[in-house]
């Protein structure tokens, strides 16, 4: 892949921007015109460093900003295939578990290096190939790269997951040691193409576990650069392995593999729960998930109405509600709901809807047919239980004619409504009304996900009991910037309760590389 470097002060994160934006969109269509250049061609499976074709159908990746722009077509693998991977990863273990671990943080690290040189060439795919807009781009790429770098860090603070224990006797040592699994199969989502198999197979490397990676089906192309960027910085060509397939049946054929030692994935509930079943038979195996979520947002008579309003349309409508994070529900003290309800709808008008591959766009469209039916039966239950105050209704004319473009809908709807329940993944936004923060906690607790949560409120005492009550892994006090959305590696800890995890310790924490390996007792006997 050929370099567009950008100048190294220039960050941008979902929550802060030093860039001089003038320099970033230049970078930004220099790379957009590079990628477009690239479209169209054929992919292999990467498997032991070697391109393997398929007999299946290719995958062909097409645009969801528009339908007419095919990106790539992506060999489809097939059981023999996925053995190969497996037994690939498992023949490349031994060596790179035995590589010091300080030579696997220094190849890793050099992988963050190399995503900070690129990175905008891996924004303009992502904005091509899941529909995010420039600004959530970049920043799933810088996300990315800071991922890496910080778990390498905890390699590092840690001193490789090497312990010196205490004396039973004077004449034995004792060391704990945290050692991989083995084989990890990862499987990406399509929302955070880079950052989340970025964060996910970083992990695993850097605690000495070998791969078999599987992007999310409409984002195989961010993957195969991300597998070529691994080998490039020096992942050995074994250790890491491409494979593009069909749905569950590609997963099964993976989480069943015999040789496989965990998994790593992120998705839906329905999902990870058919793989936590499937994984273990003879003993259970480590089955790290994040698996979505239902996430509220309170606001309080107190609350800052305007800050409350910004954050809410920033989590609900950034990437088109396609987040785990994504704010899909507000319980609104009943003293100020209609004030707020105002502003959100005001806001949400303004929001500058279109093609995100371009400048100034915020919201772009879903990213499939399969998204569309979704936000269509979210769409429908809000005329059934509720009342829709905006939206509704499928954009149309010029570039929205060319993919699954629909507006941001919003819904007053009743507090027993499933849409304060189902996650639909899609633009739609529930606002109910609450008579105390007692309420809106036991409402909130209600759902059976606990991701991201946030509260808006300028009494301290009600962010505690927030704090304290709410069932949720990921909570923010008067969040401007994003409601329920914006984690950052080492900042906040990106952690699922309930439906929305296995582990109750998260990516972007000090508890994930931890994670990917098993504990081990070394005592030593001198006499």
């Amino acid at each position: 892949m050929t370099t567009t470097t950008a100048p190294e002060d220039m960050k941008i994160t979902y929550t802060s921007n030093t860039a001089d934006m003038g320099t970033f969109h230049k970078y930004f269509d220099e790379a957009l015109e590079k990628v477009k250049s690239e479209m169209g061609k054929d992919y292999p499976m990467v498997i032991g460093g070697k391109a393997f074709e398929s007999e299946l159908d290719p995958i062909v990746d097409v645009s969801p900003v528009d339908n007419d722009l095919t990106l790539g077509s992506f060999a489809s693998a097939d059981e023999r295939h996925v053995d190969m991977a497996v037994k690939t990863a498992k023949g490349a273990f031994p060596a790179w578990r035995d590589t010091p671990w300080q030579e696997r943080v220094r190849i890793l690290r050099n992988a963050a290096s190399l995503i900070r040189k690129r990175k905008f060439e891996f924004a303009a795919v992502m904005s091509l190939e899941v529909g995010k807009s420039r600004m959530e781009s970049i920043g799933d790429a810088e996300e990315s790269a800071d991922l890496l770098d910080y778990y390498c860090l905890q390699m590092e603070d840690a001193n490789g997951f090497i312990r010196e224990m205490n004396k039973i006797t004077p004449i034995e040592t004792n060391f704990d040691v945290l050692r991989p699994f083995g084989v990890f199969a990862c499987m990406a989502p399509f929302n955070f193409p880079l950052a989340l198999s970025c964060g996910m197979t970083s992990a695993a490397l850097v605690a000495g576990n070998t791969l078999v990676y599987k992007p999310a089906l409409d984002a195989p192309w961010v993957g195969y650069k991300l597998a070529q960027l691994y080998h490039e910085a020096g992942v050995p060509v074994g250790a890491f392995n491409y494979l593009t397939g069909r749905g569950r049946t590609m997963g099964d054929l993976i989480t069943g593999h015999e040789d496989v030692d965990g998994v790593v994935f992120t998705g839906s509930k329905q999902v990870g729960m058919h793989i936590y079943h499937r994984l273990s038979g003879k003993w259970v195996k480590p089955c790290l998930m994040e698996l979505g979520g239902k996430n509220a947002a309170i606001v309080m008579e107190s609350a800052d109405l305007d800050a409350a309003a910004e954050g809410i349309i920033k989590s609900a409508w950034g990437l088109q509600n396609q987040k785990c994070s994504a704010c899909s529900r507000v319980y609104a003290h009943e003293s100020i709901i209609a004030a707020l309800t105002e502003k959100i709808l005001e806001k949400t008008a303004a929001i500058v809807k279109g093609d995100p591959t371009q400048r100034d766009v915020y919201y772009g469209p879903v990213i499939n047919e399969q998204a569309f039916k979704k936000w269509e039966e979210g769409v429908a239950l809000g005329r059934k239980d509720g009342e829709i105050l905006t939206g509704g209704k499928r954009l149309s004319g010029g570039i929205f004619d060319k993919g699954f473009y629909v507006e941001p809908t919003v819904v007053n709807a009743p507090l027993k409504s499933k849409l304060f329940f189902e996650e639909f993944f899609t633009p739609i936004l529930a606002i109910g009304s609450v008579k105390s923060l007692d309420e809106a906690i036991r409402e909130s607790n209600k759902a059976e996900y606990g991701l991201t949560g946030g509260i808006f409120t300028a009494k301290k005492e009600e962010i505690e009991k927030f704090f304290n009550e709410i069932q949720t892994g990921v909570l923010y006090a008067n969040k401007r910037s994003g409601a329920t959305t914006g984690a950052w590696p080492g900042a906040q800890p990106f952690c699922g309760w309930k439906g929305s995890g296995s582990t109750g310790k998260g990516g972007c924490g000090p508890y994930y590389v931890a994670q990917f390996m098993r504990e081990q007792t070394r005592c030593v006997v001198e006499e």
